[in-house]
């Protein structure tokens, strides 16, 4: 649909659209073009209003955080949603239950159960995403996943029909579930494991340096670039990209972190087409030299 169509469709959220929006900075890639529509939603009535009016007749895609997503250098043809103020709510139900918006951070829904004497979120506060990503992707690090906590998800359709899913009817797999690429994530409940706050605090800094002995901080990456492929070997996938090609491999603006080899860096003017073929160059090159065709985990939004 052609912007001037879509402004008059969509006059009455003039105020939470920029057209034509730059999305460059929001994506630690700090790589990307703009995107037709973006809509900022703070309150639920308003998103299901807004894809109500849109009827399914654009491309819809969700950003959150942006930690994990590769965007394209020119338009993209399609609305682009970020949530906002009403779904980066945390509360706490019955002592043990914490009812979290897709918005919040990683990091801060740990450092809540932290502060409420509530276990089992402590590896989430070395992730850098929000909770719908740690949802869609079953985010994971140091033996602990997301599907370990979740008790259920709220989530809306495309066609604004609000639904309730509890986590024992959705498969999770490493990395992945099988939940319809279509919902939009608005809340979440999670169960935690009553213990004392200043042990799990301890325990979350013991993580934070373990990480950060280990992986690049404070750079324009979007974590890890593939996933490990758990079934096919035991090698992690930063150690069959460190068999298979130079960690001096350089695509104009980007190339391969020398502290993690599943890190890939925007080093200041990489663009879409320089991170992208660096990816592929890499998947190619493992896969002809250990026969392993690696899956990615970072998300990648073009046309």
């Amino acid at each position: 649909m052609k912007t001037i169509k879509l402004k008059k469709l969509l006059q009455e959220f003039e105020e939470s659209i920029i057209y034509d929006a730059d999305l460059k900075k929001k994506n630690w890639f700090n790589i990307g073009g703009k995107a037709k529509v973006f809509f900022k939603a703070n309150e639920l009535k308003d998103l299901v209003k807004f894809l109500k009016i849109l009827n399914n007749k654009e491309k819809v895609h969700v950003i959150g955080a942006g930690s994990n997503t590769l965007i394209t250098d020119e338009i993209f043809d399609g609305v682009v949603i970020k949530l906002g103020k009403n779904f980066n709510r945390l509360s706490i139900l019955n002592s043990d239950v914490i009812i979290s918006g897709t918005a919040v951070s990683d990091k801060k829904l740990s450092e809540f159960a932290a502060d409420n004497g509530l276990s089992g979120f402590e590896f989430l506060f070395c992730i850098p995403g929000t909770v719908g990503g740690a949802i869609k992707m079953n985010a994971g690090c140091f033996g602990a996943e997301t599907k370990d906590i979740l008790i259920s998800v709220q989530a809306l359709d495309k066609k604004g029909n609000i639904i309730t899913i509890p986590a024992k009817e959705i498969k999770f797999e490493y990395r992945h579930n099988n939940l319809s690429e279509d919902l939009i994530f608005l809340s979440a409940s999670f169960k935690g494991l009553i213990k004392d706050s200043g042990q799990i605090k301890e325990n979350m800094l013991k993580l934070k340096n373990k990480k950060e002995l280990n992986q690049p901080t404070k750079i324009k990456t979007s974590g890890s670039t593939f996933k490990n492929p758990i079934n096919k070997t035991n090698k992690k996938a930063w150690e069959l990209i460190k068999e298979s090609v130079s960690n001096d491999l350089k695509f104009g603006g980007a190339c391969i972190s020398k502290k993690h080899s599943n890190f890939f860096i925007n080093t200041g003017d990489a663009t879409f087409e320089d991170m992208k073929n660096l990816i592929n160059f890499v998947e190619k090159s493992v896969f002809s030299k250990t026969g392993i065709q690696l899956e990615k985990e970072i998300k990648i939004l073009e046309n």
